[in-house]
């Protein structure tokens, strides 16, 4: 009895996690307050983002794996902050993770981004957002490759691109 019932609790955890992942935004999650440089009031927010981009960056959402705009690029050049425009990661240190949202392995600057303890969705998971206008950016993990060892986990929602010069 004891193992049908411990079979049942994994299945349906595996279910809505897998659910979520498959179907759409995570919403908004619980957190800390993070001090940003570059304050704006929500209105000013919904101005200037679209409804998914709002999602995400303002409320913590996550977009579905597989289909953001960088997942699959390979484009030269830098990925910035939707919200405010500063320089996040540069294409060169982009790779496949597998996971289905951009991945990097080291930010241009570290200190451009701030990171806070996530315990949504049943896990702990570290949190990454901009530390100029707090936007939510992704999660990042220790399982990335060498030489950092880490895989930031982005969403293509919270980035813009722009190429290098031809």
């Amino acid at each position: 009895m004891y193992y049908m019932r411990m079979r049942l609790f994994i299945y349906g955890t595996l279910a809505v996690v897998l659910a979520s992942a498959w179907f759409g935004f995570a919403g908004p999650v619980a957190g800390k307050d993070i001090k940003v440089t570059d304050p704006k009031k929500e209105e000013e927010w919904r101005k200037k983002l679209g409804e998914s981009e709002f999602c995400v960056l303002r409320q913590k959402g996550t977009e579905r794996a597989f289909t953001g705009k960088y997942w699959n690029s390979h484009e030269k050049g830098t990925y910035i902050c939707k919200g405010c425009g500063k320089a996040l990661f540069r294409s060169d240190s982009k790779y496949d993770s597998g996971s289905g949202w951009p991945s990097f392995f080291t930010p241009i600057d570290s200190g451009q981004l701030s990171f806070v303890t996530d315990t949504s969705m049943g896990m702990t998971r570290i949190e990454v957002n901009c530390r100029h206008c707090g936007g939510h950016l992704g999660h990042v993990f220790d399982d990335g490759p060498q030489p950092t060892g880490k895989r930031y986990c982005i969403n293509s929602l919270s980035l813009d691109f722009v190429p290098d010069p031809k």
